[in-house]
């Protein structure tokens, strides 16, 4: 005997991963729109007026956000101005494919589209500094790159907030690897559910408490049109330990994934644990806690012929020796 739906007693299509009850397809649609209407309502995500840029990748994770968030702008009258942004980090055989994608969806949900990308941005693109950095590192990079690409694409756009995919998979995985790394100053950022709210663009992240198999089902279920292939470089990242490790929690207690994020949130921090404080960088001045951006200081060593020069012991290294010829040359 199939399975009932544990809310209109119909036939269930599968089980809901976060708490394993059997729901069928109609009224999974309407549980998953609604709990991320609450979402966005109970963490006043926008205020009307809003232009808030969709960080869209072409991914199964953007393309429902911006599928959902233009339904529900709609339905409940948020009155907010949708736009999708992309950016082309220039990796030959992932990237320029999944943009055809984010392409049509800018057709068929008729919400305007910008790509920017790194070559015109920073001078480079992802595959010219594989060339240079190798497999280990290049996240790093992607990473530090891609978030201020967003910030400057928002602004050219005259956004005043941006809205990212991260699931709740993500932020689990986030968790653990700040934990890993003693890293309380990302550990407490990483559980906000919009962050920049101090001065910068603040970014927010509707999906933090929806699972990524759910959004698989949705878009799977809505037909949506979205690009499934793995960036070729993200096997190398470190994310992909802290991935490995959910993977394991949540086949023994489904509902780990949220009671990680439940335990981050409940956190306590010492008042004297030093947060860094936000300010401009000296060369881009683009909002940032250092004297002078991740992104330029990574700019720099790929400019000077010195890939690792940001990175990890080597950054550390250089700034000490910076800072010692620096107080050798002020007697």
């Amino acid at each position: 005997m199939p399975a009932q739906c544990y809310i209109c007693s119909g036939k269930a299509v599968f089980k809901r991963p976060k708490n394993s009850q059997a729901i069928c397809k109609e009224c999974f649609f309407e549980k998953f729109e609604k709990e991320i209407h609450e979402t966005i309502i109970n963490n006043k995500i926008f205020a009307k007026g809003d232009k808030v840029a969709i960080g869209a990748s072409g991914g199964k994770d953007s393309t429902v956000l911006a599928y959902v968030l233009n339904k529900l702008n709609q339905q409940y009258k948020y009155e907010i101005q949708l736009v999708l942004l992309s950016i082309d980090e220039g990796i030959n055989g992932y990237r320029d494919d999944s943009l055809e994608t984010v392409k049509r969806n800018e057709i068929e949900y008729n919400l305007p589209l910008k790509i920017l990308s790194y070559k015109d941005l920073y001078g480079w693109t992802m595959d010219e500094i594989v060339k240079e950095i190798g497999l280990k590192n290049n996240c790093t990079f992607c990473g530090v790159f891609r978030r201020q690409a967003l910030d400057r694409g928002a602004m050219m756009l005259d956004c005043n907030k941006v809205v990212t995919g991260h699931n709740a998979d993500d932020i689990a995985e986030t968790v653990i690897m700040n934990v890993l790394r003693g890293d309380v100053a990302r550990l407490r950022r990483c559980m906000a559910i919009m962050t920049g709210s101090e001065g910068t663009l603040p970014r927010c992240k509707p999906f933090k408490y929806t699972y990524e198999k759910e959004i698989v089902m949705y878009a799977y279920f809505k037909r949506l049109d979205y690009f499934s292939t793995e960036c070729s470089y993200s096997p190398n990242a470190y994310r992909g330990n802290a991935r490995a490790y959910i993977k394991d929690l949540e086949r023994i207690r489904p509902s780990s994934i949220l009671d990680i994020i439940y335990s981050g949130e409940s956190l306590s921090f010492k008042d004297d644990v030093k947060m860094p404080t936000q300010g401009k960088c000296s060369r881009c001045e683009y909002v940032c806690s250092q004297p002078i951006c991740k992104a330029c200081v990574l700019l720099e060593g790929l400019n000077k012929g010195l890939p690792k020069y940001g990175i990890g012991k080597h950054h550390k290294k250089n700034k000490q020796q910076h800072q010692h010829s620096t107080s050798e040359t002020s007697y």
